[in-house]
Formats: structure tokens, sequence, C-alpha cells
């Protein structure tokens, strides 16, 4: 083998691949600020949570959107296909994460069954109800006419929400810029 073919074989071998841009999923990594489009109404997004276990990646978001006053939860699973649910905020008063039922009646009309709950640590950005890297719990209900009951508590605050699966496909997320 000749010198210059050395030379070249190892020139060849130190040559960096083309690197693949990261991709990017709306449902995951949009960030306060962007607009989300959701069944023909925007929103602002002005919060965001991520929950996770810990050492392991997120498995759901939570994303606060604000339009003029109305504030309303767009919570997002991942799974097998992802999981989209458009939230209200609903008051209410439970004392102790002890507490909980498995079975919630709401306002008298629709009766929600304990699907299941877990124990998860959060990231914030933006305004949110919760704090940054602290434990919470989440508990998911279901009821009638796909809706369905979400309550989470961290540090002895709950906070309710009620809403319907909504699929993603309904969901338009635009970029801010930065």
């Amino acid at each position: 083998m000749s010198i210059f073919k050395r030379v070249s074989s190892i020139l060849r071998s130190q040559k960096q691949e083309p690197t693949q841009p990261p991709t990017f999923n709306p449902l995951e990594d949009s960030r306060v600020g962007d607009i989300v489009n959701v069944d023909l109404e925007e929103y602002v997004i002005s919060g965001k949570v991520e929950y996770f276990d810990r050492g392991f990646p997120p498995h759901r978001y939570a994303y606060y959107l604000q339009n003029g006053k109305n504030i309303q939860c767009l919570i997002i699973e991942k799974g097998r296909t992802m999981d989209c649910f458009l939230c209200s905020f609903v008051e209410g008063a439970l004392d102790d994460p002890n507490d909980v039922p498995t079975r919630l009646e709401f306002d008298g009309e629709a009766t929600f069954e304990l699907e299941f709950h877990r124990n998860d640590m959060t990231r914030i950005e933006g305004n949110t109800d919760f704090r940054n890297n602290d434990e919470i719990i989440f508990w998911r209900y279901f009821g009638p006419d796909s809706r369905f009951f979400f309550l989470q508590w961290q540090d002895g605050k709950f906070i309710a929400l009620e809403g319907e699966r909504t699929p993603g496909n309904q969901i338009k997320f635009l970029k801010s810029m930065p």
C-alpha cells in the first residue's frame, strides 16, 4: 500500500458524517409564548409542566393555555399514541391526598371512576400552579360521554380539571420567534 493511499484513507476516516437536525415534536417541544389552535380557537401557552420519573424522559405534558382571561389546560400523555385532553379548571376542596376517593360525583350529573394514579416529578416553565423539581401526585378519572377528570396534588394544594379527549390532529402549534 502506498503512502498516498494510507493518507487518503486516514483523511476519509476522519471526515465527519453530516448530522441530522433534531426532530421537533410540537406536542412535546412547544414552549411558553407559542400559539396553539384547538378546535378553531387560538391560545397562547402561558405555562408548561413536564411530568417524569427520575432518570426517564417526560411521559406527560400540561400546557396552560390563555385566551384573554380564559385559561384552559391541554394535557398530553405519551403512550402507544398521544392522548390529548382539553380541560377546564374546576373549583373544589380536598384537604388530604389520602382522602381522594375512587369514585367522584360531579355536579350531581356525572360519576367519574378512578382509572389510575401515580407519583411523578415536575419540571415547569412559565406560569403554572406547581413548583419545579418537586413531587406531585396525579389521579385520572374517566366518566360518561368521553369526559375525564384529573386531580393533581403538590405540597398541600389540589388542582382539579375536567375535560374531554381531543384528537391530536385538531391541535395545531405555531412557534413563536425567539
